[in-house]
């Protein structure tokens, strides 16, 4: 018997070309069958699927839950929105320091301490990706990944000498990091991170595939001097200023740097994170044909494909790396339809409309005191397809972009696709339906979103994860049933 049991859907397969209608049969948390026509015999429960259309369930990999409010609250709210979005697995970028949990320290104990605090808290499956902070860290990378599975790893190219809201002094930034004298957060670091990730993929070569360093590339002596020069001209306010301030070429050249540290320390995966520019994406296309052994991962967030930076939600939308031109978003649409775009992310990191435009200061929407970052997760697949199959991305394709291609390059071996072996994790789409995003209707606690007032078509109607609804017309469901994701997971049995 088959525990659950869902006819006559739409099946979006990541490794197929063309949508099937088929039958999907779930057991023990797992897909068991995909057939035209299965007997509503041989399940326990059957549901009727008629005008659905079944994605696998969205891998948002790129998230960060608990950076403005406690990770014991985030964990709650943040997962439920996301799956109101189709959203099954959330990987998010944690660090030492100030937000997240204000701790510095070695990750021997601040990790147990993250992991104690989501167990039990997530509607989501998730997991991690970690940054080391202090040089001591570097030291802990093959601990983190043989007793934690954390297998990838990040850097901020910035943080040595700019804030995360804007421009900020070195010392400044050490008290940020809460990081020691003897510890520079700097380029040199950097190279180093990556000679730990580079001994680790040798050292364990059934892992090496999936050990990866992401980095947020952009410079701070750019941005300080381009923060000081659109400042003291004053000619531009609001997300433009916020662009000129931090601008594109910042990105391309921190790419630049980034990939030739990989050639030099042999880290042959690193991951380009929220590539947001002409610049920015010409830089990675060339890095990759400079350096063709280095397996680059290129990443796109929705927010920088649904909106440039005359978006009237204005300091809403304030996020680094900022939002760009409307020429910069036709270039990323362009290129993700020509695949040169590897996924698609939502860097969802709820700013309560309390911070976001805190104090008198900010009441005209004055971008320099906004804080950076804002909520989105849930809006990700259904703008993906809203956006994307206007234009001509085919369905596979947006499973391949939310689903397939994070699974296969963070480790998620026994997630990503609608196949028999894999999580039953789903999202259930009416594509023919079209909405009116508003904040007021997602579970988040961020209280506004810069999609407001968006139409977009293809509306999540279900969310099942390993086989147990936890989404449906609206309404969260059940307890929270997410689980820690170790990796690499081991790849299903056949």
């Amino acid at each position: 018997m088959y525990d659950l049991l869902i006819k006559n859907l739409q099946v979006v397969q990541a490794q197929a070309d063309r949508v099937d209608p088929l039958d999907i049969a779930i057991k023990d948390g797992r897909f068991a069958a995909l057939e035209p026509s299965i007997d509503p015999g041989l399940a326990q429960e059957t549901v009727d699927g008629s005008g659905l259309t079944a994605f696998p369930g969205v891998i948002d990999v790129h998230m960060h839950v608990g950076i403005y409010s406690p990770l014991e609250q985030d964990a709650v709210s943040e997962s439920k929105a996301a799956v109101m979005g189709g959203v099954t697995t959330g990987i998010t970028y944690f660090r030492t320091g100030q937000y997240y949990l204000n701790k510095g320290g070695p990750y021997r104990d601040f990790y147990p301490e993250v992991l104690e605090i989501s167990d039990g808290r997530y509607w989501m499956d998730y997991a991690y990706h970690l940054a080391p902070i202090a040089s001591s860290h570097i030291d802990e990378m093959e601990m983190l990944l043989t007793e934690h599975g954390v297998s990838s790893f990040k850097i901020f190219m910035f943080y040595g000498g700019y804030g995360l809201h804007g421009k900020s002094d070195k010392d400044a930034q050490k008290e940020f990091l809460m990081i020691g004298d003897e510890d520079s957060y700097d380029i040199a670091h950097f190279e180093f991170i990556m000679r730990a990730a580079a001994r680790l993929m040798k050292q364990y070569p059934d892992m090496a595939d999936q050990i990866s360093v992401s980095l947020h590339c952009e410079l701070a002596d750019i941005l300080n001097a381009y923060t000081r020069i659109v400042q003291q001209e004053g000619k531009l306010t609001g997300l433009r200023a916020y662009s000129a301030a931090r601008p594109p070429h910042s990105e391309g050249l921190a790419i630049w740097i980034a990939s030739y540290l990989a050639y030099e320390t042999e880290c042959l995966n690193i991951n380009l994170l929220h590539l947001t520019s002409r610049k920015a994406l010409e830089a990675a296309m060339m890095m990759e044909k400079t350096f063709p052994h280095i397996n680059f991962g290129k990443e796109v967030t929705i927010g920088h494909l649904m909106m440039d930076y005359d978006v009237p939600t204005k300091c809403h939308a304030k996020v680094n790396p900022p939002i760009r031109s409307r020429e910069d978003v036709e270039f990323l649409w362009e290129n993700l339809l020509a695949g040169n775009v590897d996924w698609v992310v939502s860097d969802h990191a709820c700013c309560s409309e309390e911070l976001k435009v805190s104090g008198q200061e900010n009441k005209d929407g004055n971008i320099w005191v906004s804080k950076s970052g804002f909520g989105g997760t849930e809006y990700l697949l259904s703008a993906l397809h809203s956006e994307g199959t206007r234009r001509g991305v085919s369905l596979p394709h947006i499973a391949r972009l939310v689903s397939a291609a994070p699974a296969s390059r963070y480790g998620l071996n026994h997630k990503g696709d609608i196949a028999v072996g894999l999580d039953a994790d789903l999202a259930l789409m009416n594509t023919a339906t079209t909405y009116t995003v508003r904040a007021e209707d997602s579970e988040s606690s961020q209280g506004y979103t810069p999609f407001e007032g968006m139409e977009l078509t293809g509306e999540i109607v279900s969310t099942y994860l390993r086989g147990q609804r936890v989404y449906h017309e609206g309404h969260v469901e059940g307890p929270p049933l997410g689980r820690y994701q170790a990796r690499p997971s081991p790849a299903p049995a056949d």
